[in-house]
């Protein structure tokens, strides 16, 4: 009697738990889809405005400005002399020629590091220095752009020997290339690290059955293997360089002119949308809606970027099972 009672009850209460369980998968996968289609609208909203705050400044402009001028001149004065010039290229240069100091500096750093971590530390030494990568992660790009004005830049570029360090003044291209590689230094470790340590063991057991070193294990089987994940740690690095604002505007100087001299002051698009916004220019004003169109090219050339890594990342992704 107590059995069939028992069967009855579960009988009861099965339904409500199915439907219960239909429900929070619902809600689930209605939250999901939401959070999903929320970053769509946020990332088309973003486009939307910078495509229409710069259209404005193409047509709106009492200066003349059109898109082949802004994309091919050579000169950015929107601050400076009765004629205002609005030729990207000065602050494109910069950008680059920060960020190619400081992919120079972090991504093979950055590689050995993680091939140390991944190969031939020990656990309790790994255990450390990931901590300690994290920890310089998190510290603020203020604090980055700081350190190379007080420290980088008199105390070790200004006493470069031979000479040297006499080019190198206060600010420069220099000194917040390295701040700004010493900044994505921990992004390529940790993600390299995390890809090389994802390739399968068998793969090194067979090449140290084949006779191989440690050394060639590491160069020869590890990192080809791995070579997907290498290259997105360094996408994501070259773009996150791409984007700082901080540092460069403390450290790189603000005189935008082409030049690739990385002892000469250089302005990025960053640097320059920090100097407007936190400027006297009005938001009805020519130099105001600039920084949209320098926005707009940055966003141009981060998307460029990350649709070319697609194209790497599929053409040496490698598949294990």
């Amino acid at each position: 009697m107590t059995t069939l009672a028992t069967s009855n009850f579960a009988a009861m209460g099965r339904p409500r738990s199915r439907f219960m369980r239909g429900l929070s998968e619902f809600v689930v996968v209605w939250t999901l889809r939401g959070c999903a289609a929320l970053s769509i609208f946020i990332t088309g909203a973003i486009i939307v405005v910078l495509l229409n705050e710069s259209l404005s400044f193409f047509t709106s402009s009492t200066e003349g400005v059109s898109l082949w001028g802004f994309l091919t001149g050579t000169e950015w004065t929107p601050l400076l002399g009765a004629k205002k010039q609005f030729g990207v290229l000065p602050l494109v240069s910069g950008t680059l020629l920060v960020t190619g100091i400081a992919a120079i500096f972090a991504l093979p750093i950055g590689l050995l590091v993680a091939v140390y971590l991944s190969e031939y530390a020990p656990s309790r030494v790994r255990t450390w220095l990931k901590a300690m990568l994290e920890v310089l992660a998190g510290v603020p790009t203020v604090v980055y752009g700081f350190f190379a004005l007080t420290y980088i830049s008199p105390h070790i570029l200004q006493n470069l020997p031979l000479g040297v360090g006499e080019r190198f003044g206060t600010y420069s291209a220099m000194a917040g290339g390295l701040a700004v590689g010493i900044m994505v230094l921990p992004i390529v470790c940790s993600l390299s690290e995390d890809a090389l340590r994802a390739v399968p063991r068998a793969l090194r057991d067979g090449a140290y059955a084949l006779g191989a070193t440690k050394f060639d294990v590491s160069v020869k089987v590890v990192v080809p293997a791995a070579l997907s994940g290498v290259m997105a740690a360094f996408l994501l690095a070259i773009t996150r360089a791409i984007g700082e604002t901080m540092i460069v505007a403390l450290a790189a100087g603000g005189l935008a002119h082409l030049t690739a001299d990385p002892s000469q002051q250089v302005q990025t698009m960053t640097a320059y949308m920090v100097q407007i916004f936190l400027g006297d220019a009005t938001s009805e004003g020519i130099e105001y809606k600039s920084s949209y169109a320098v926005a707009t090219t940055l966003f141009a050339i981060t998307m460029i970027m990350t649709c070319m890594g697609g194209m790497i990342l599929r053409r040496f992704r490698e598949e294990y099972e």
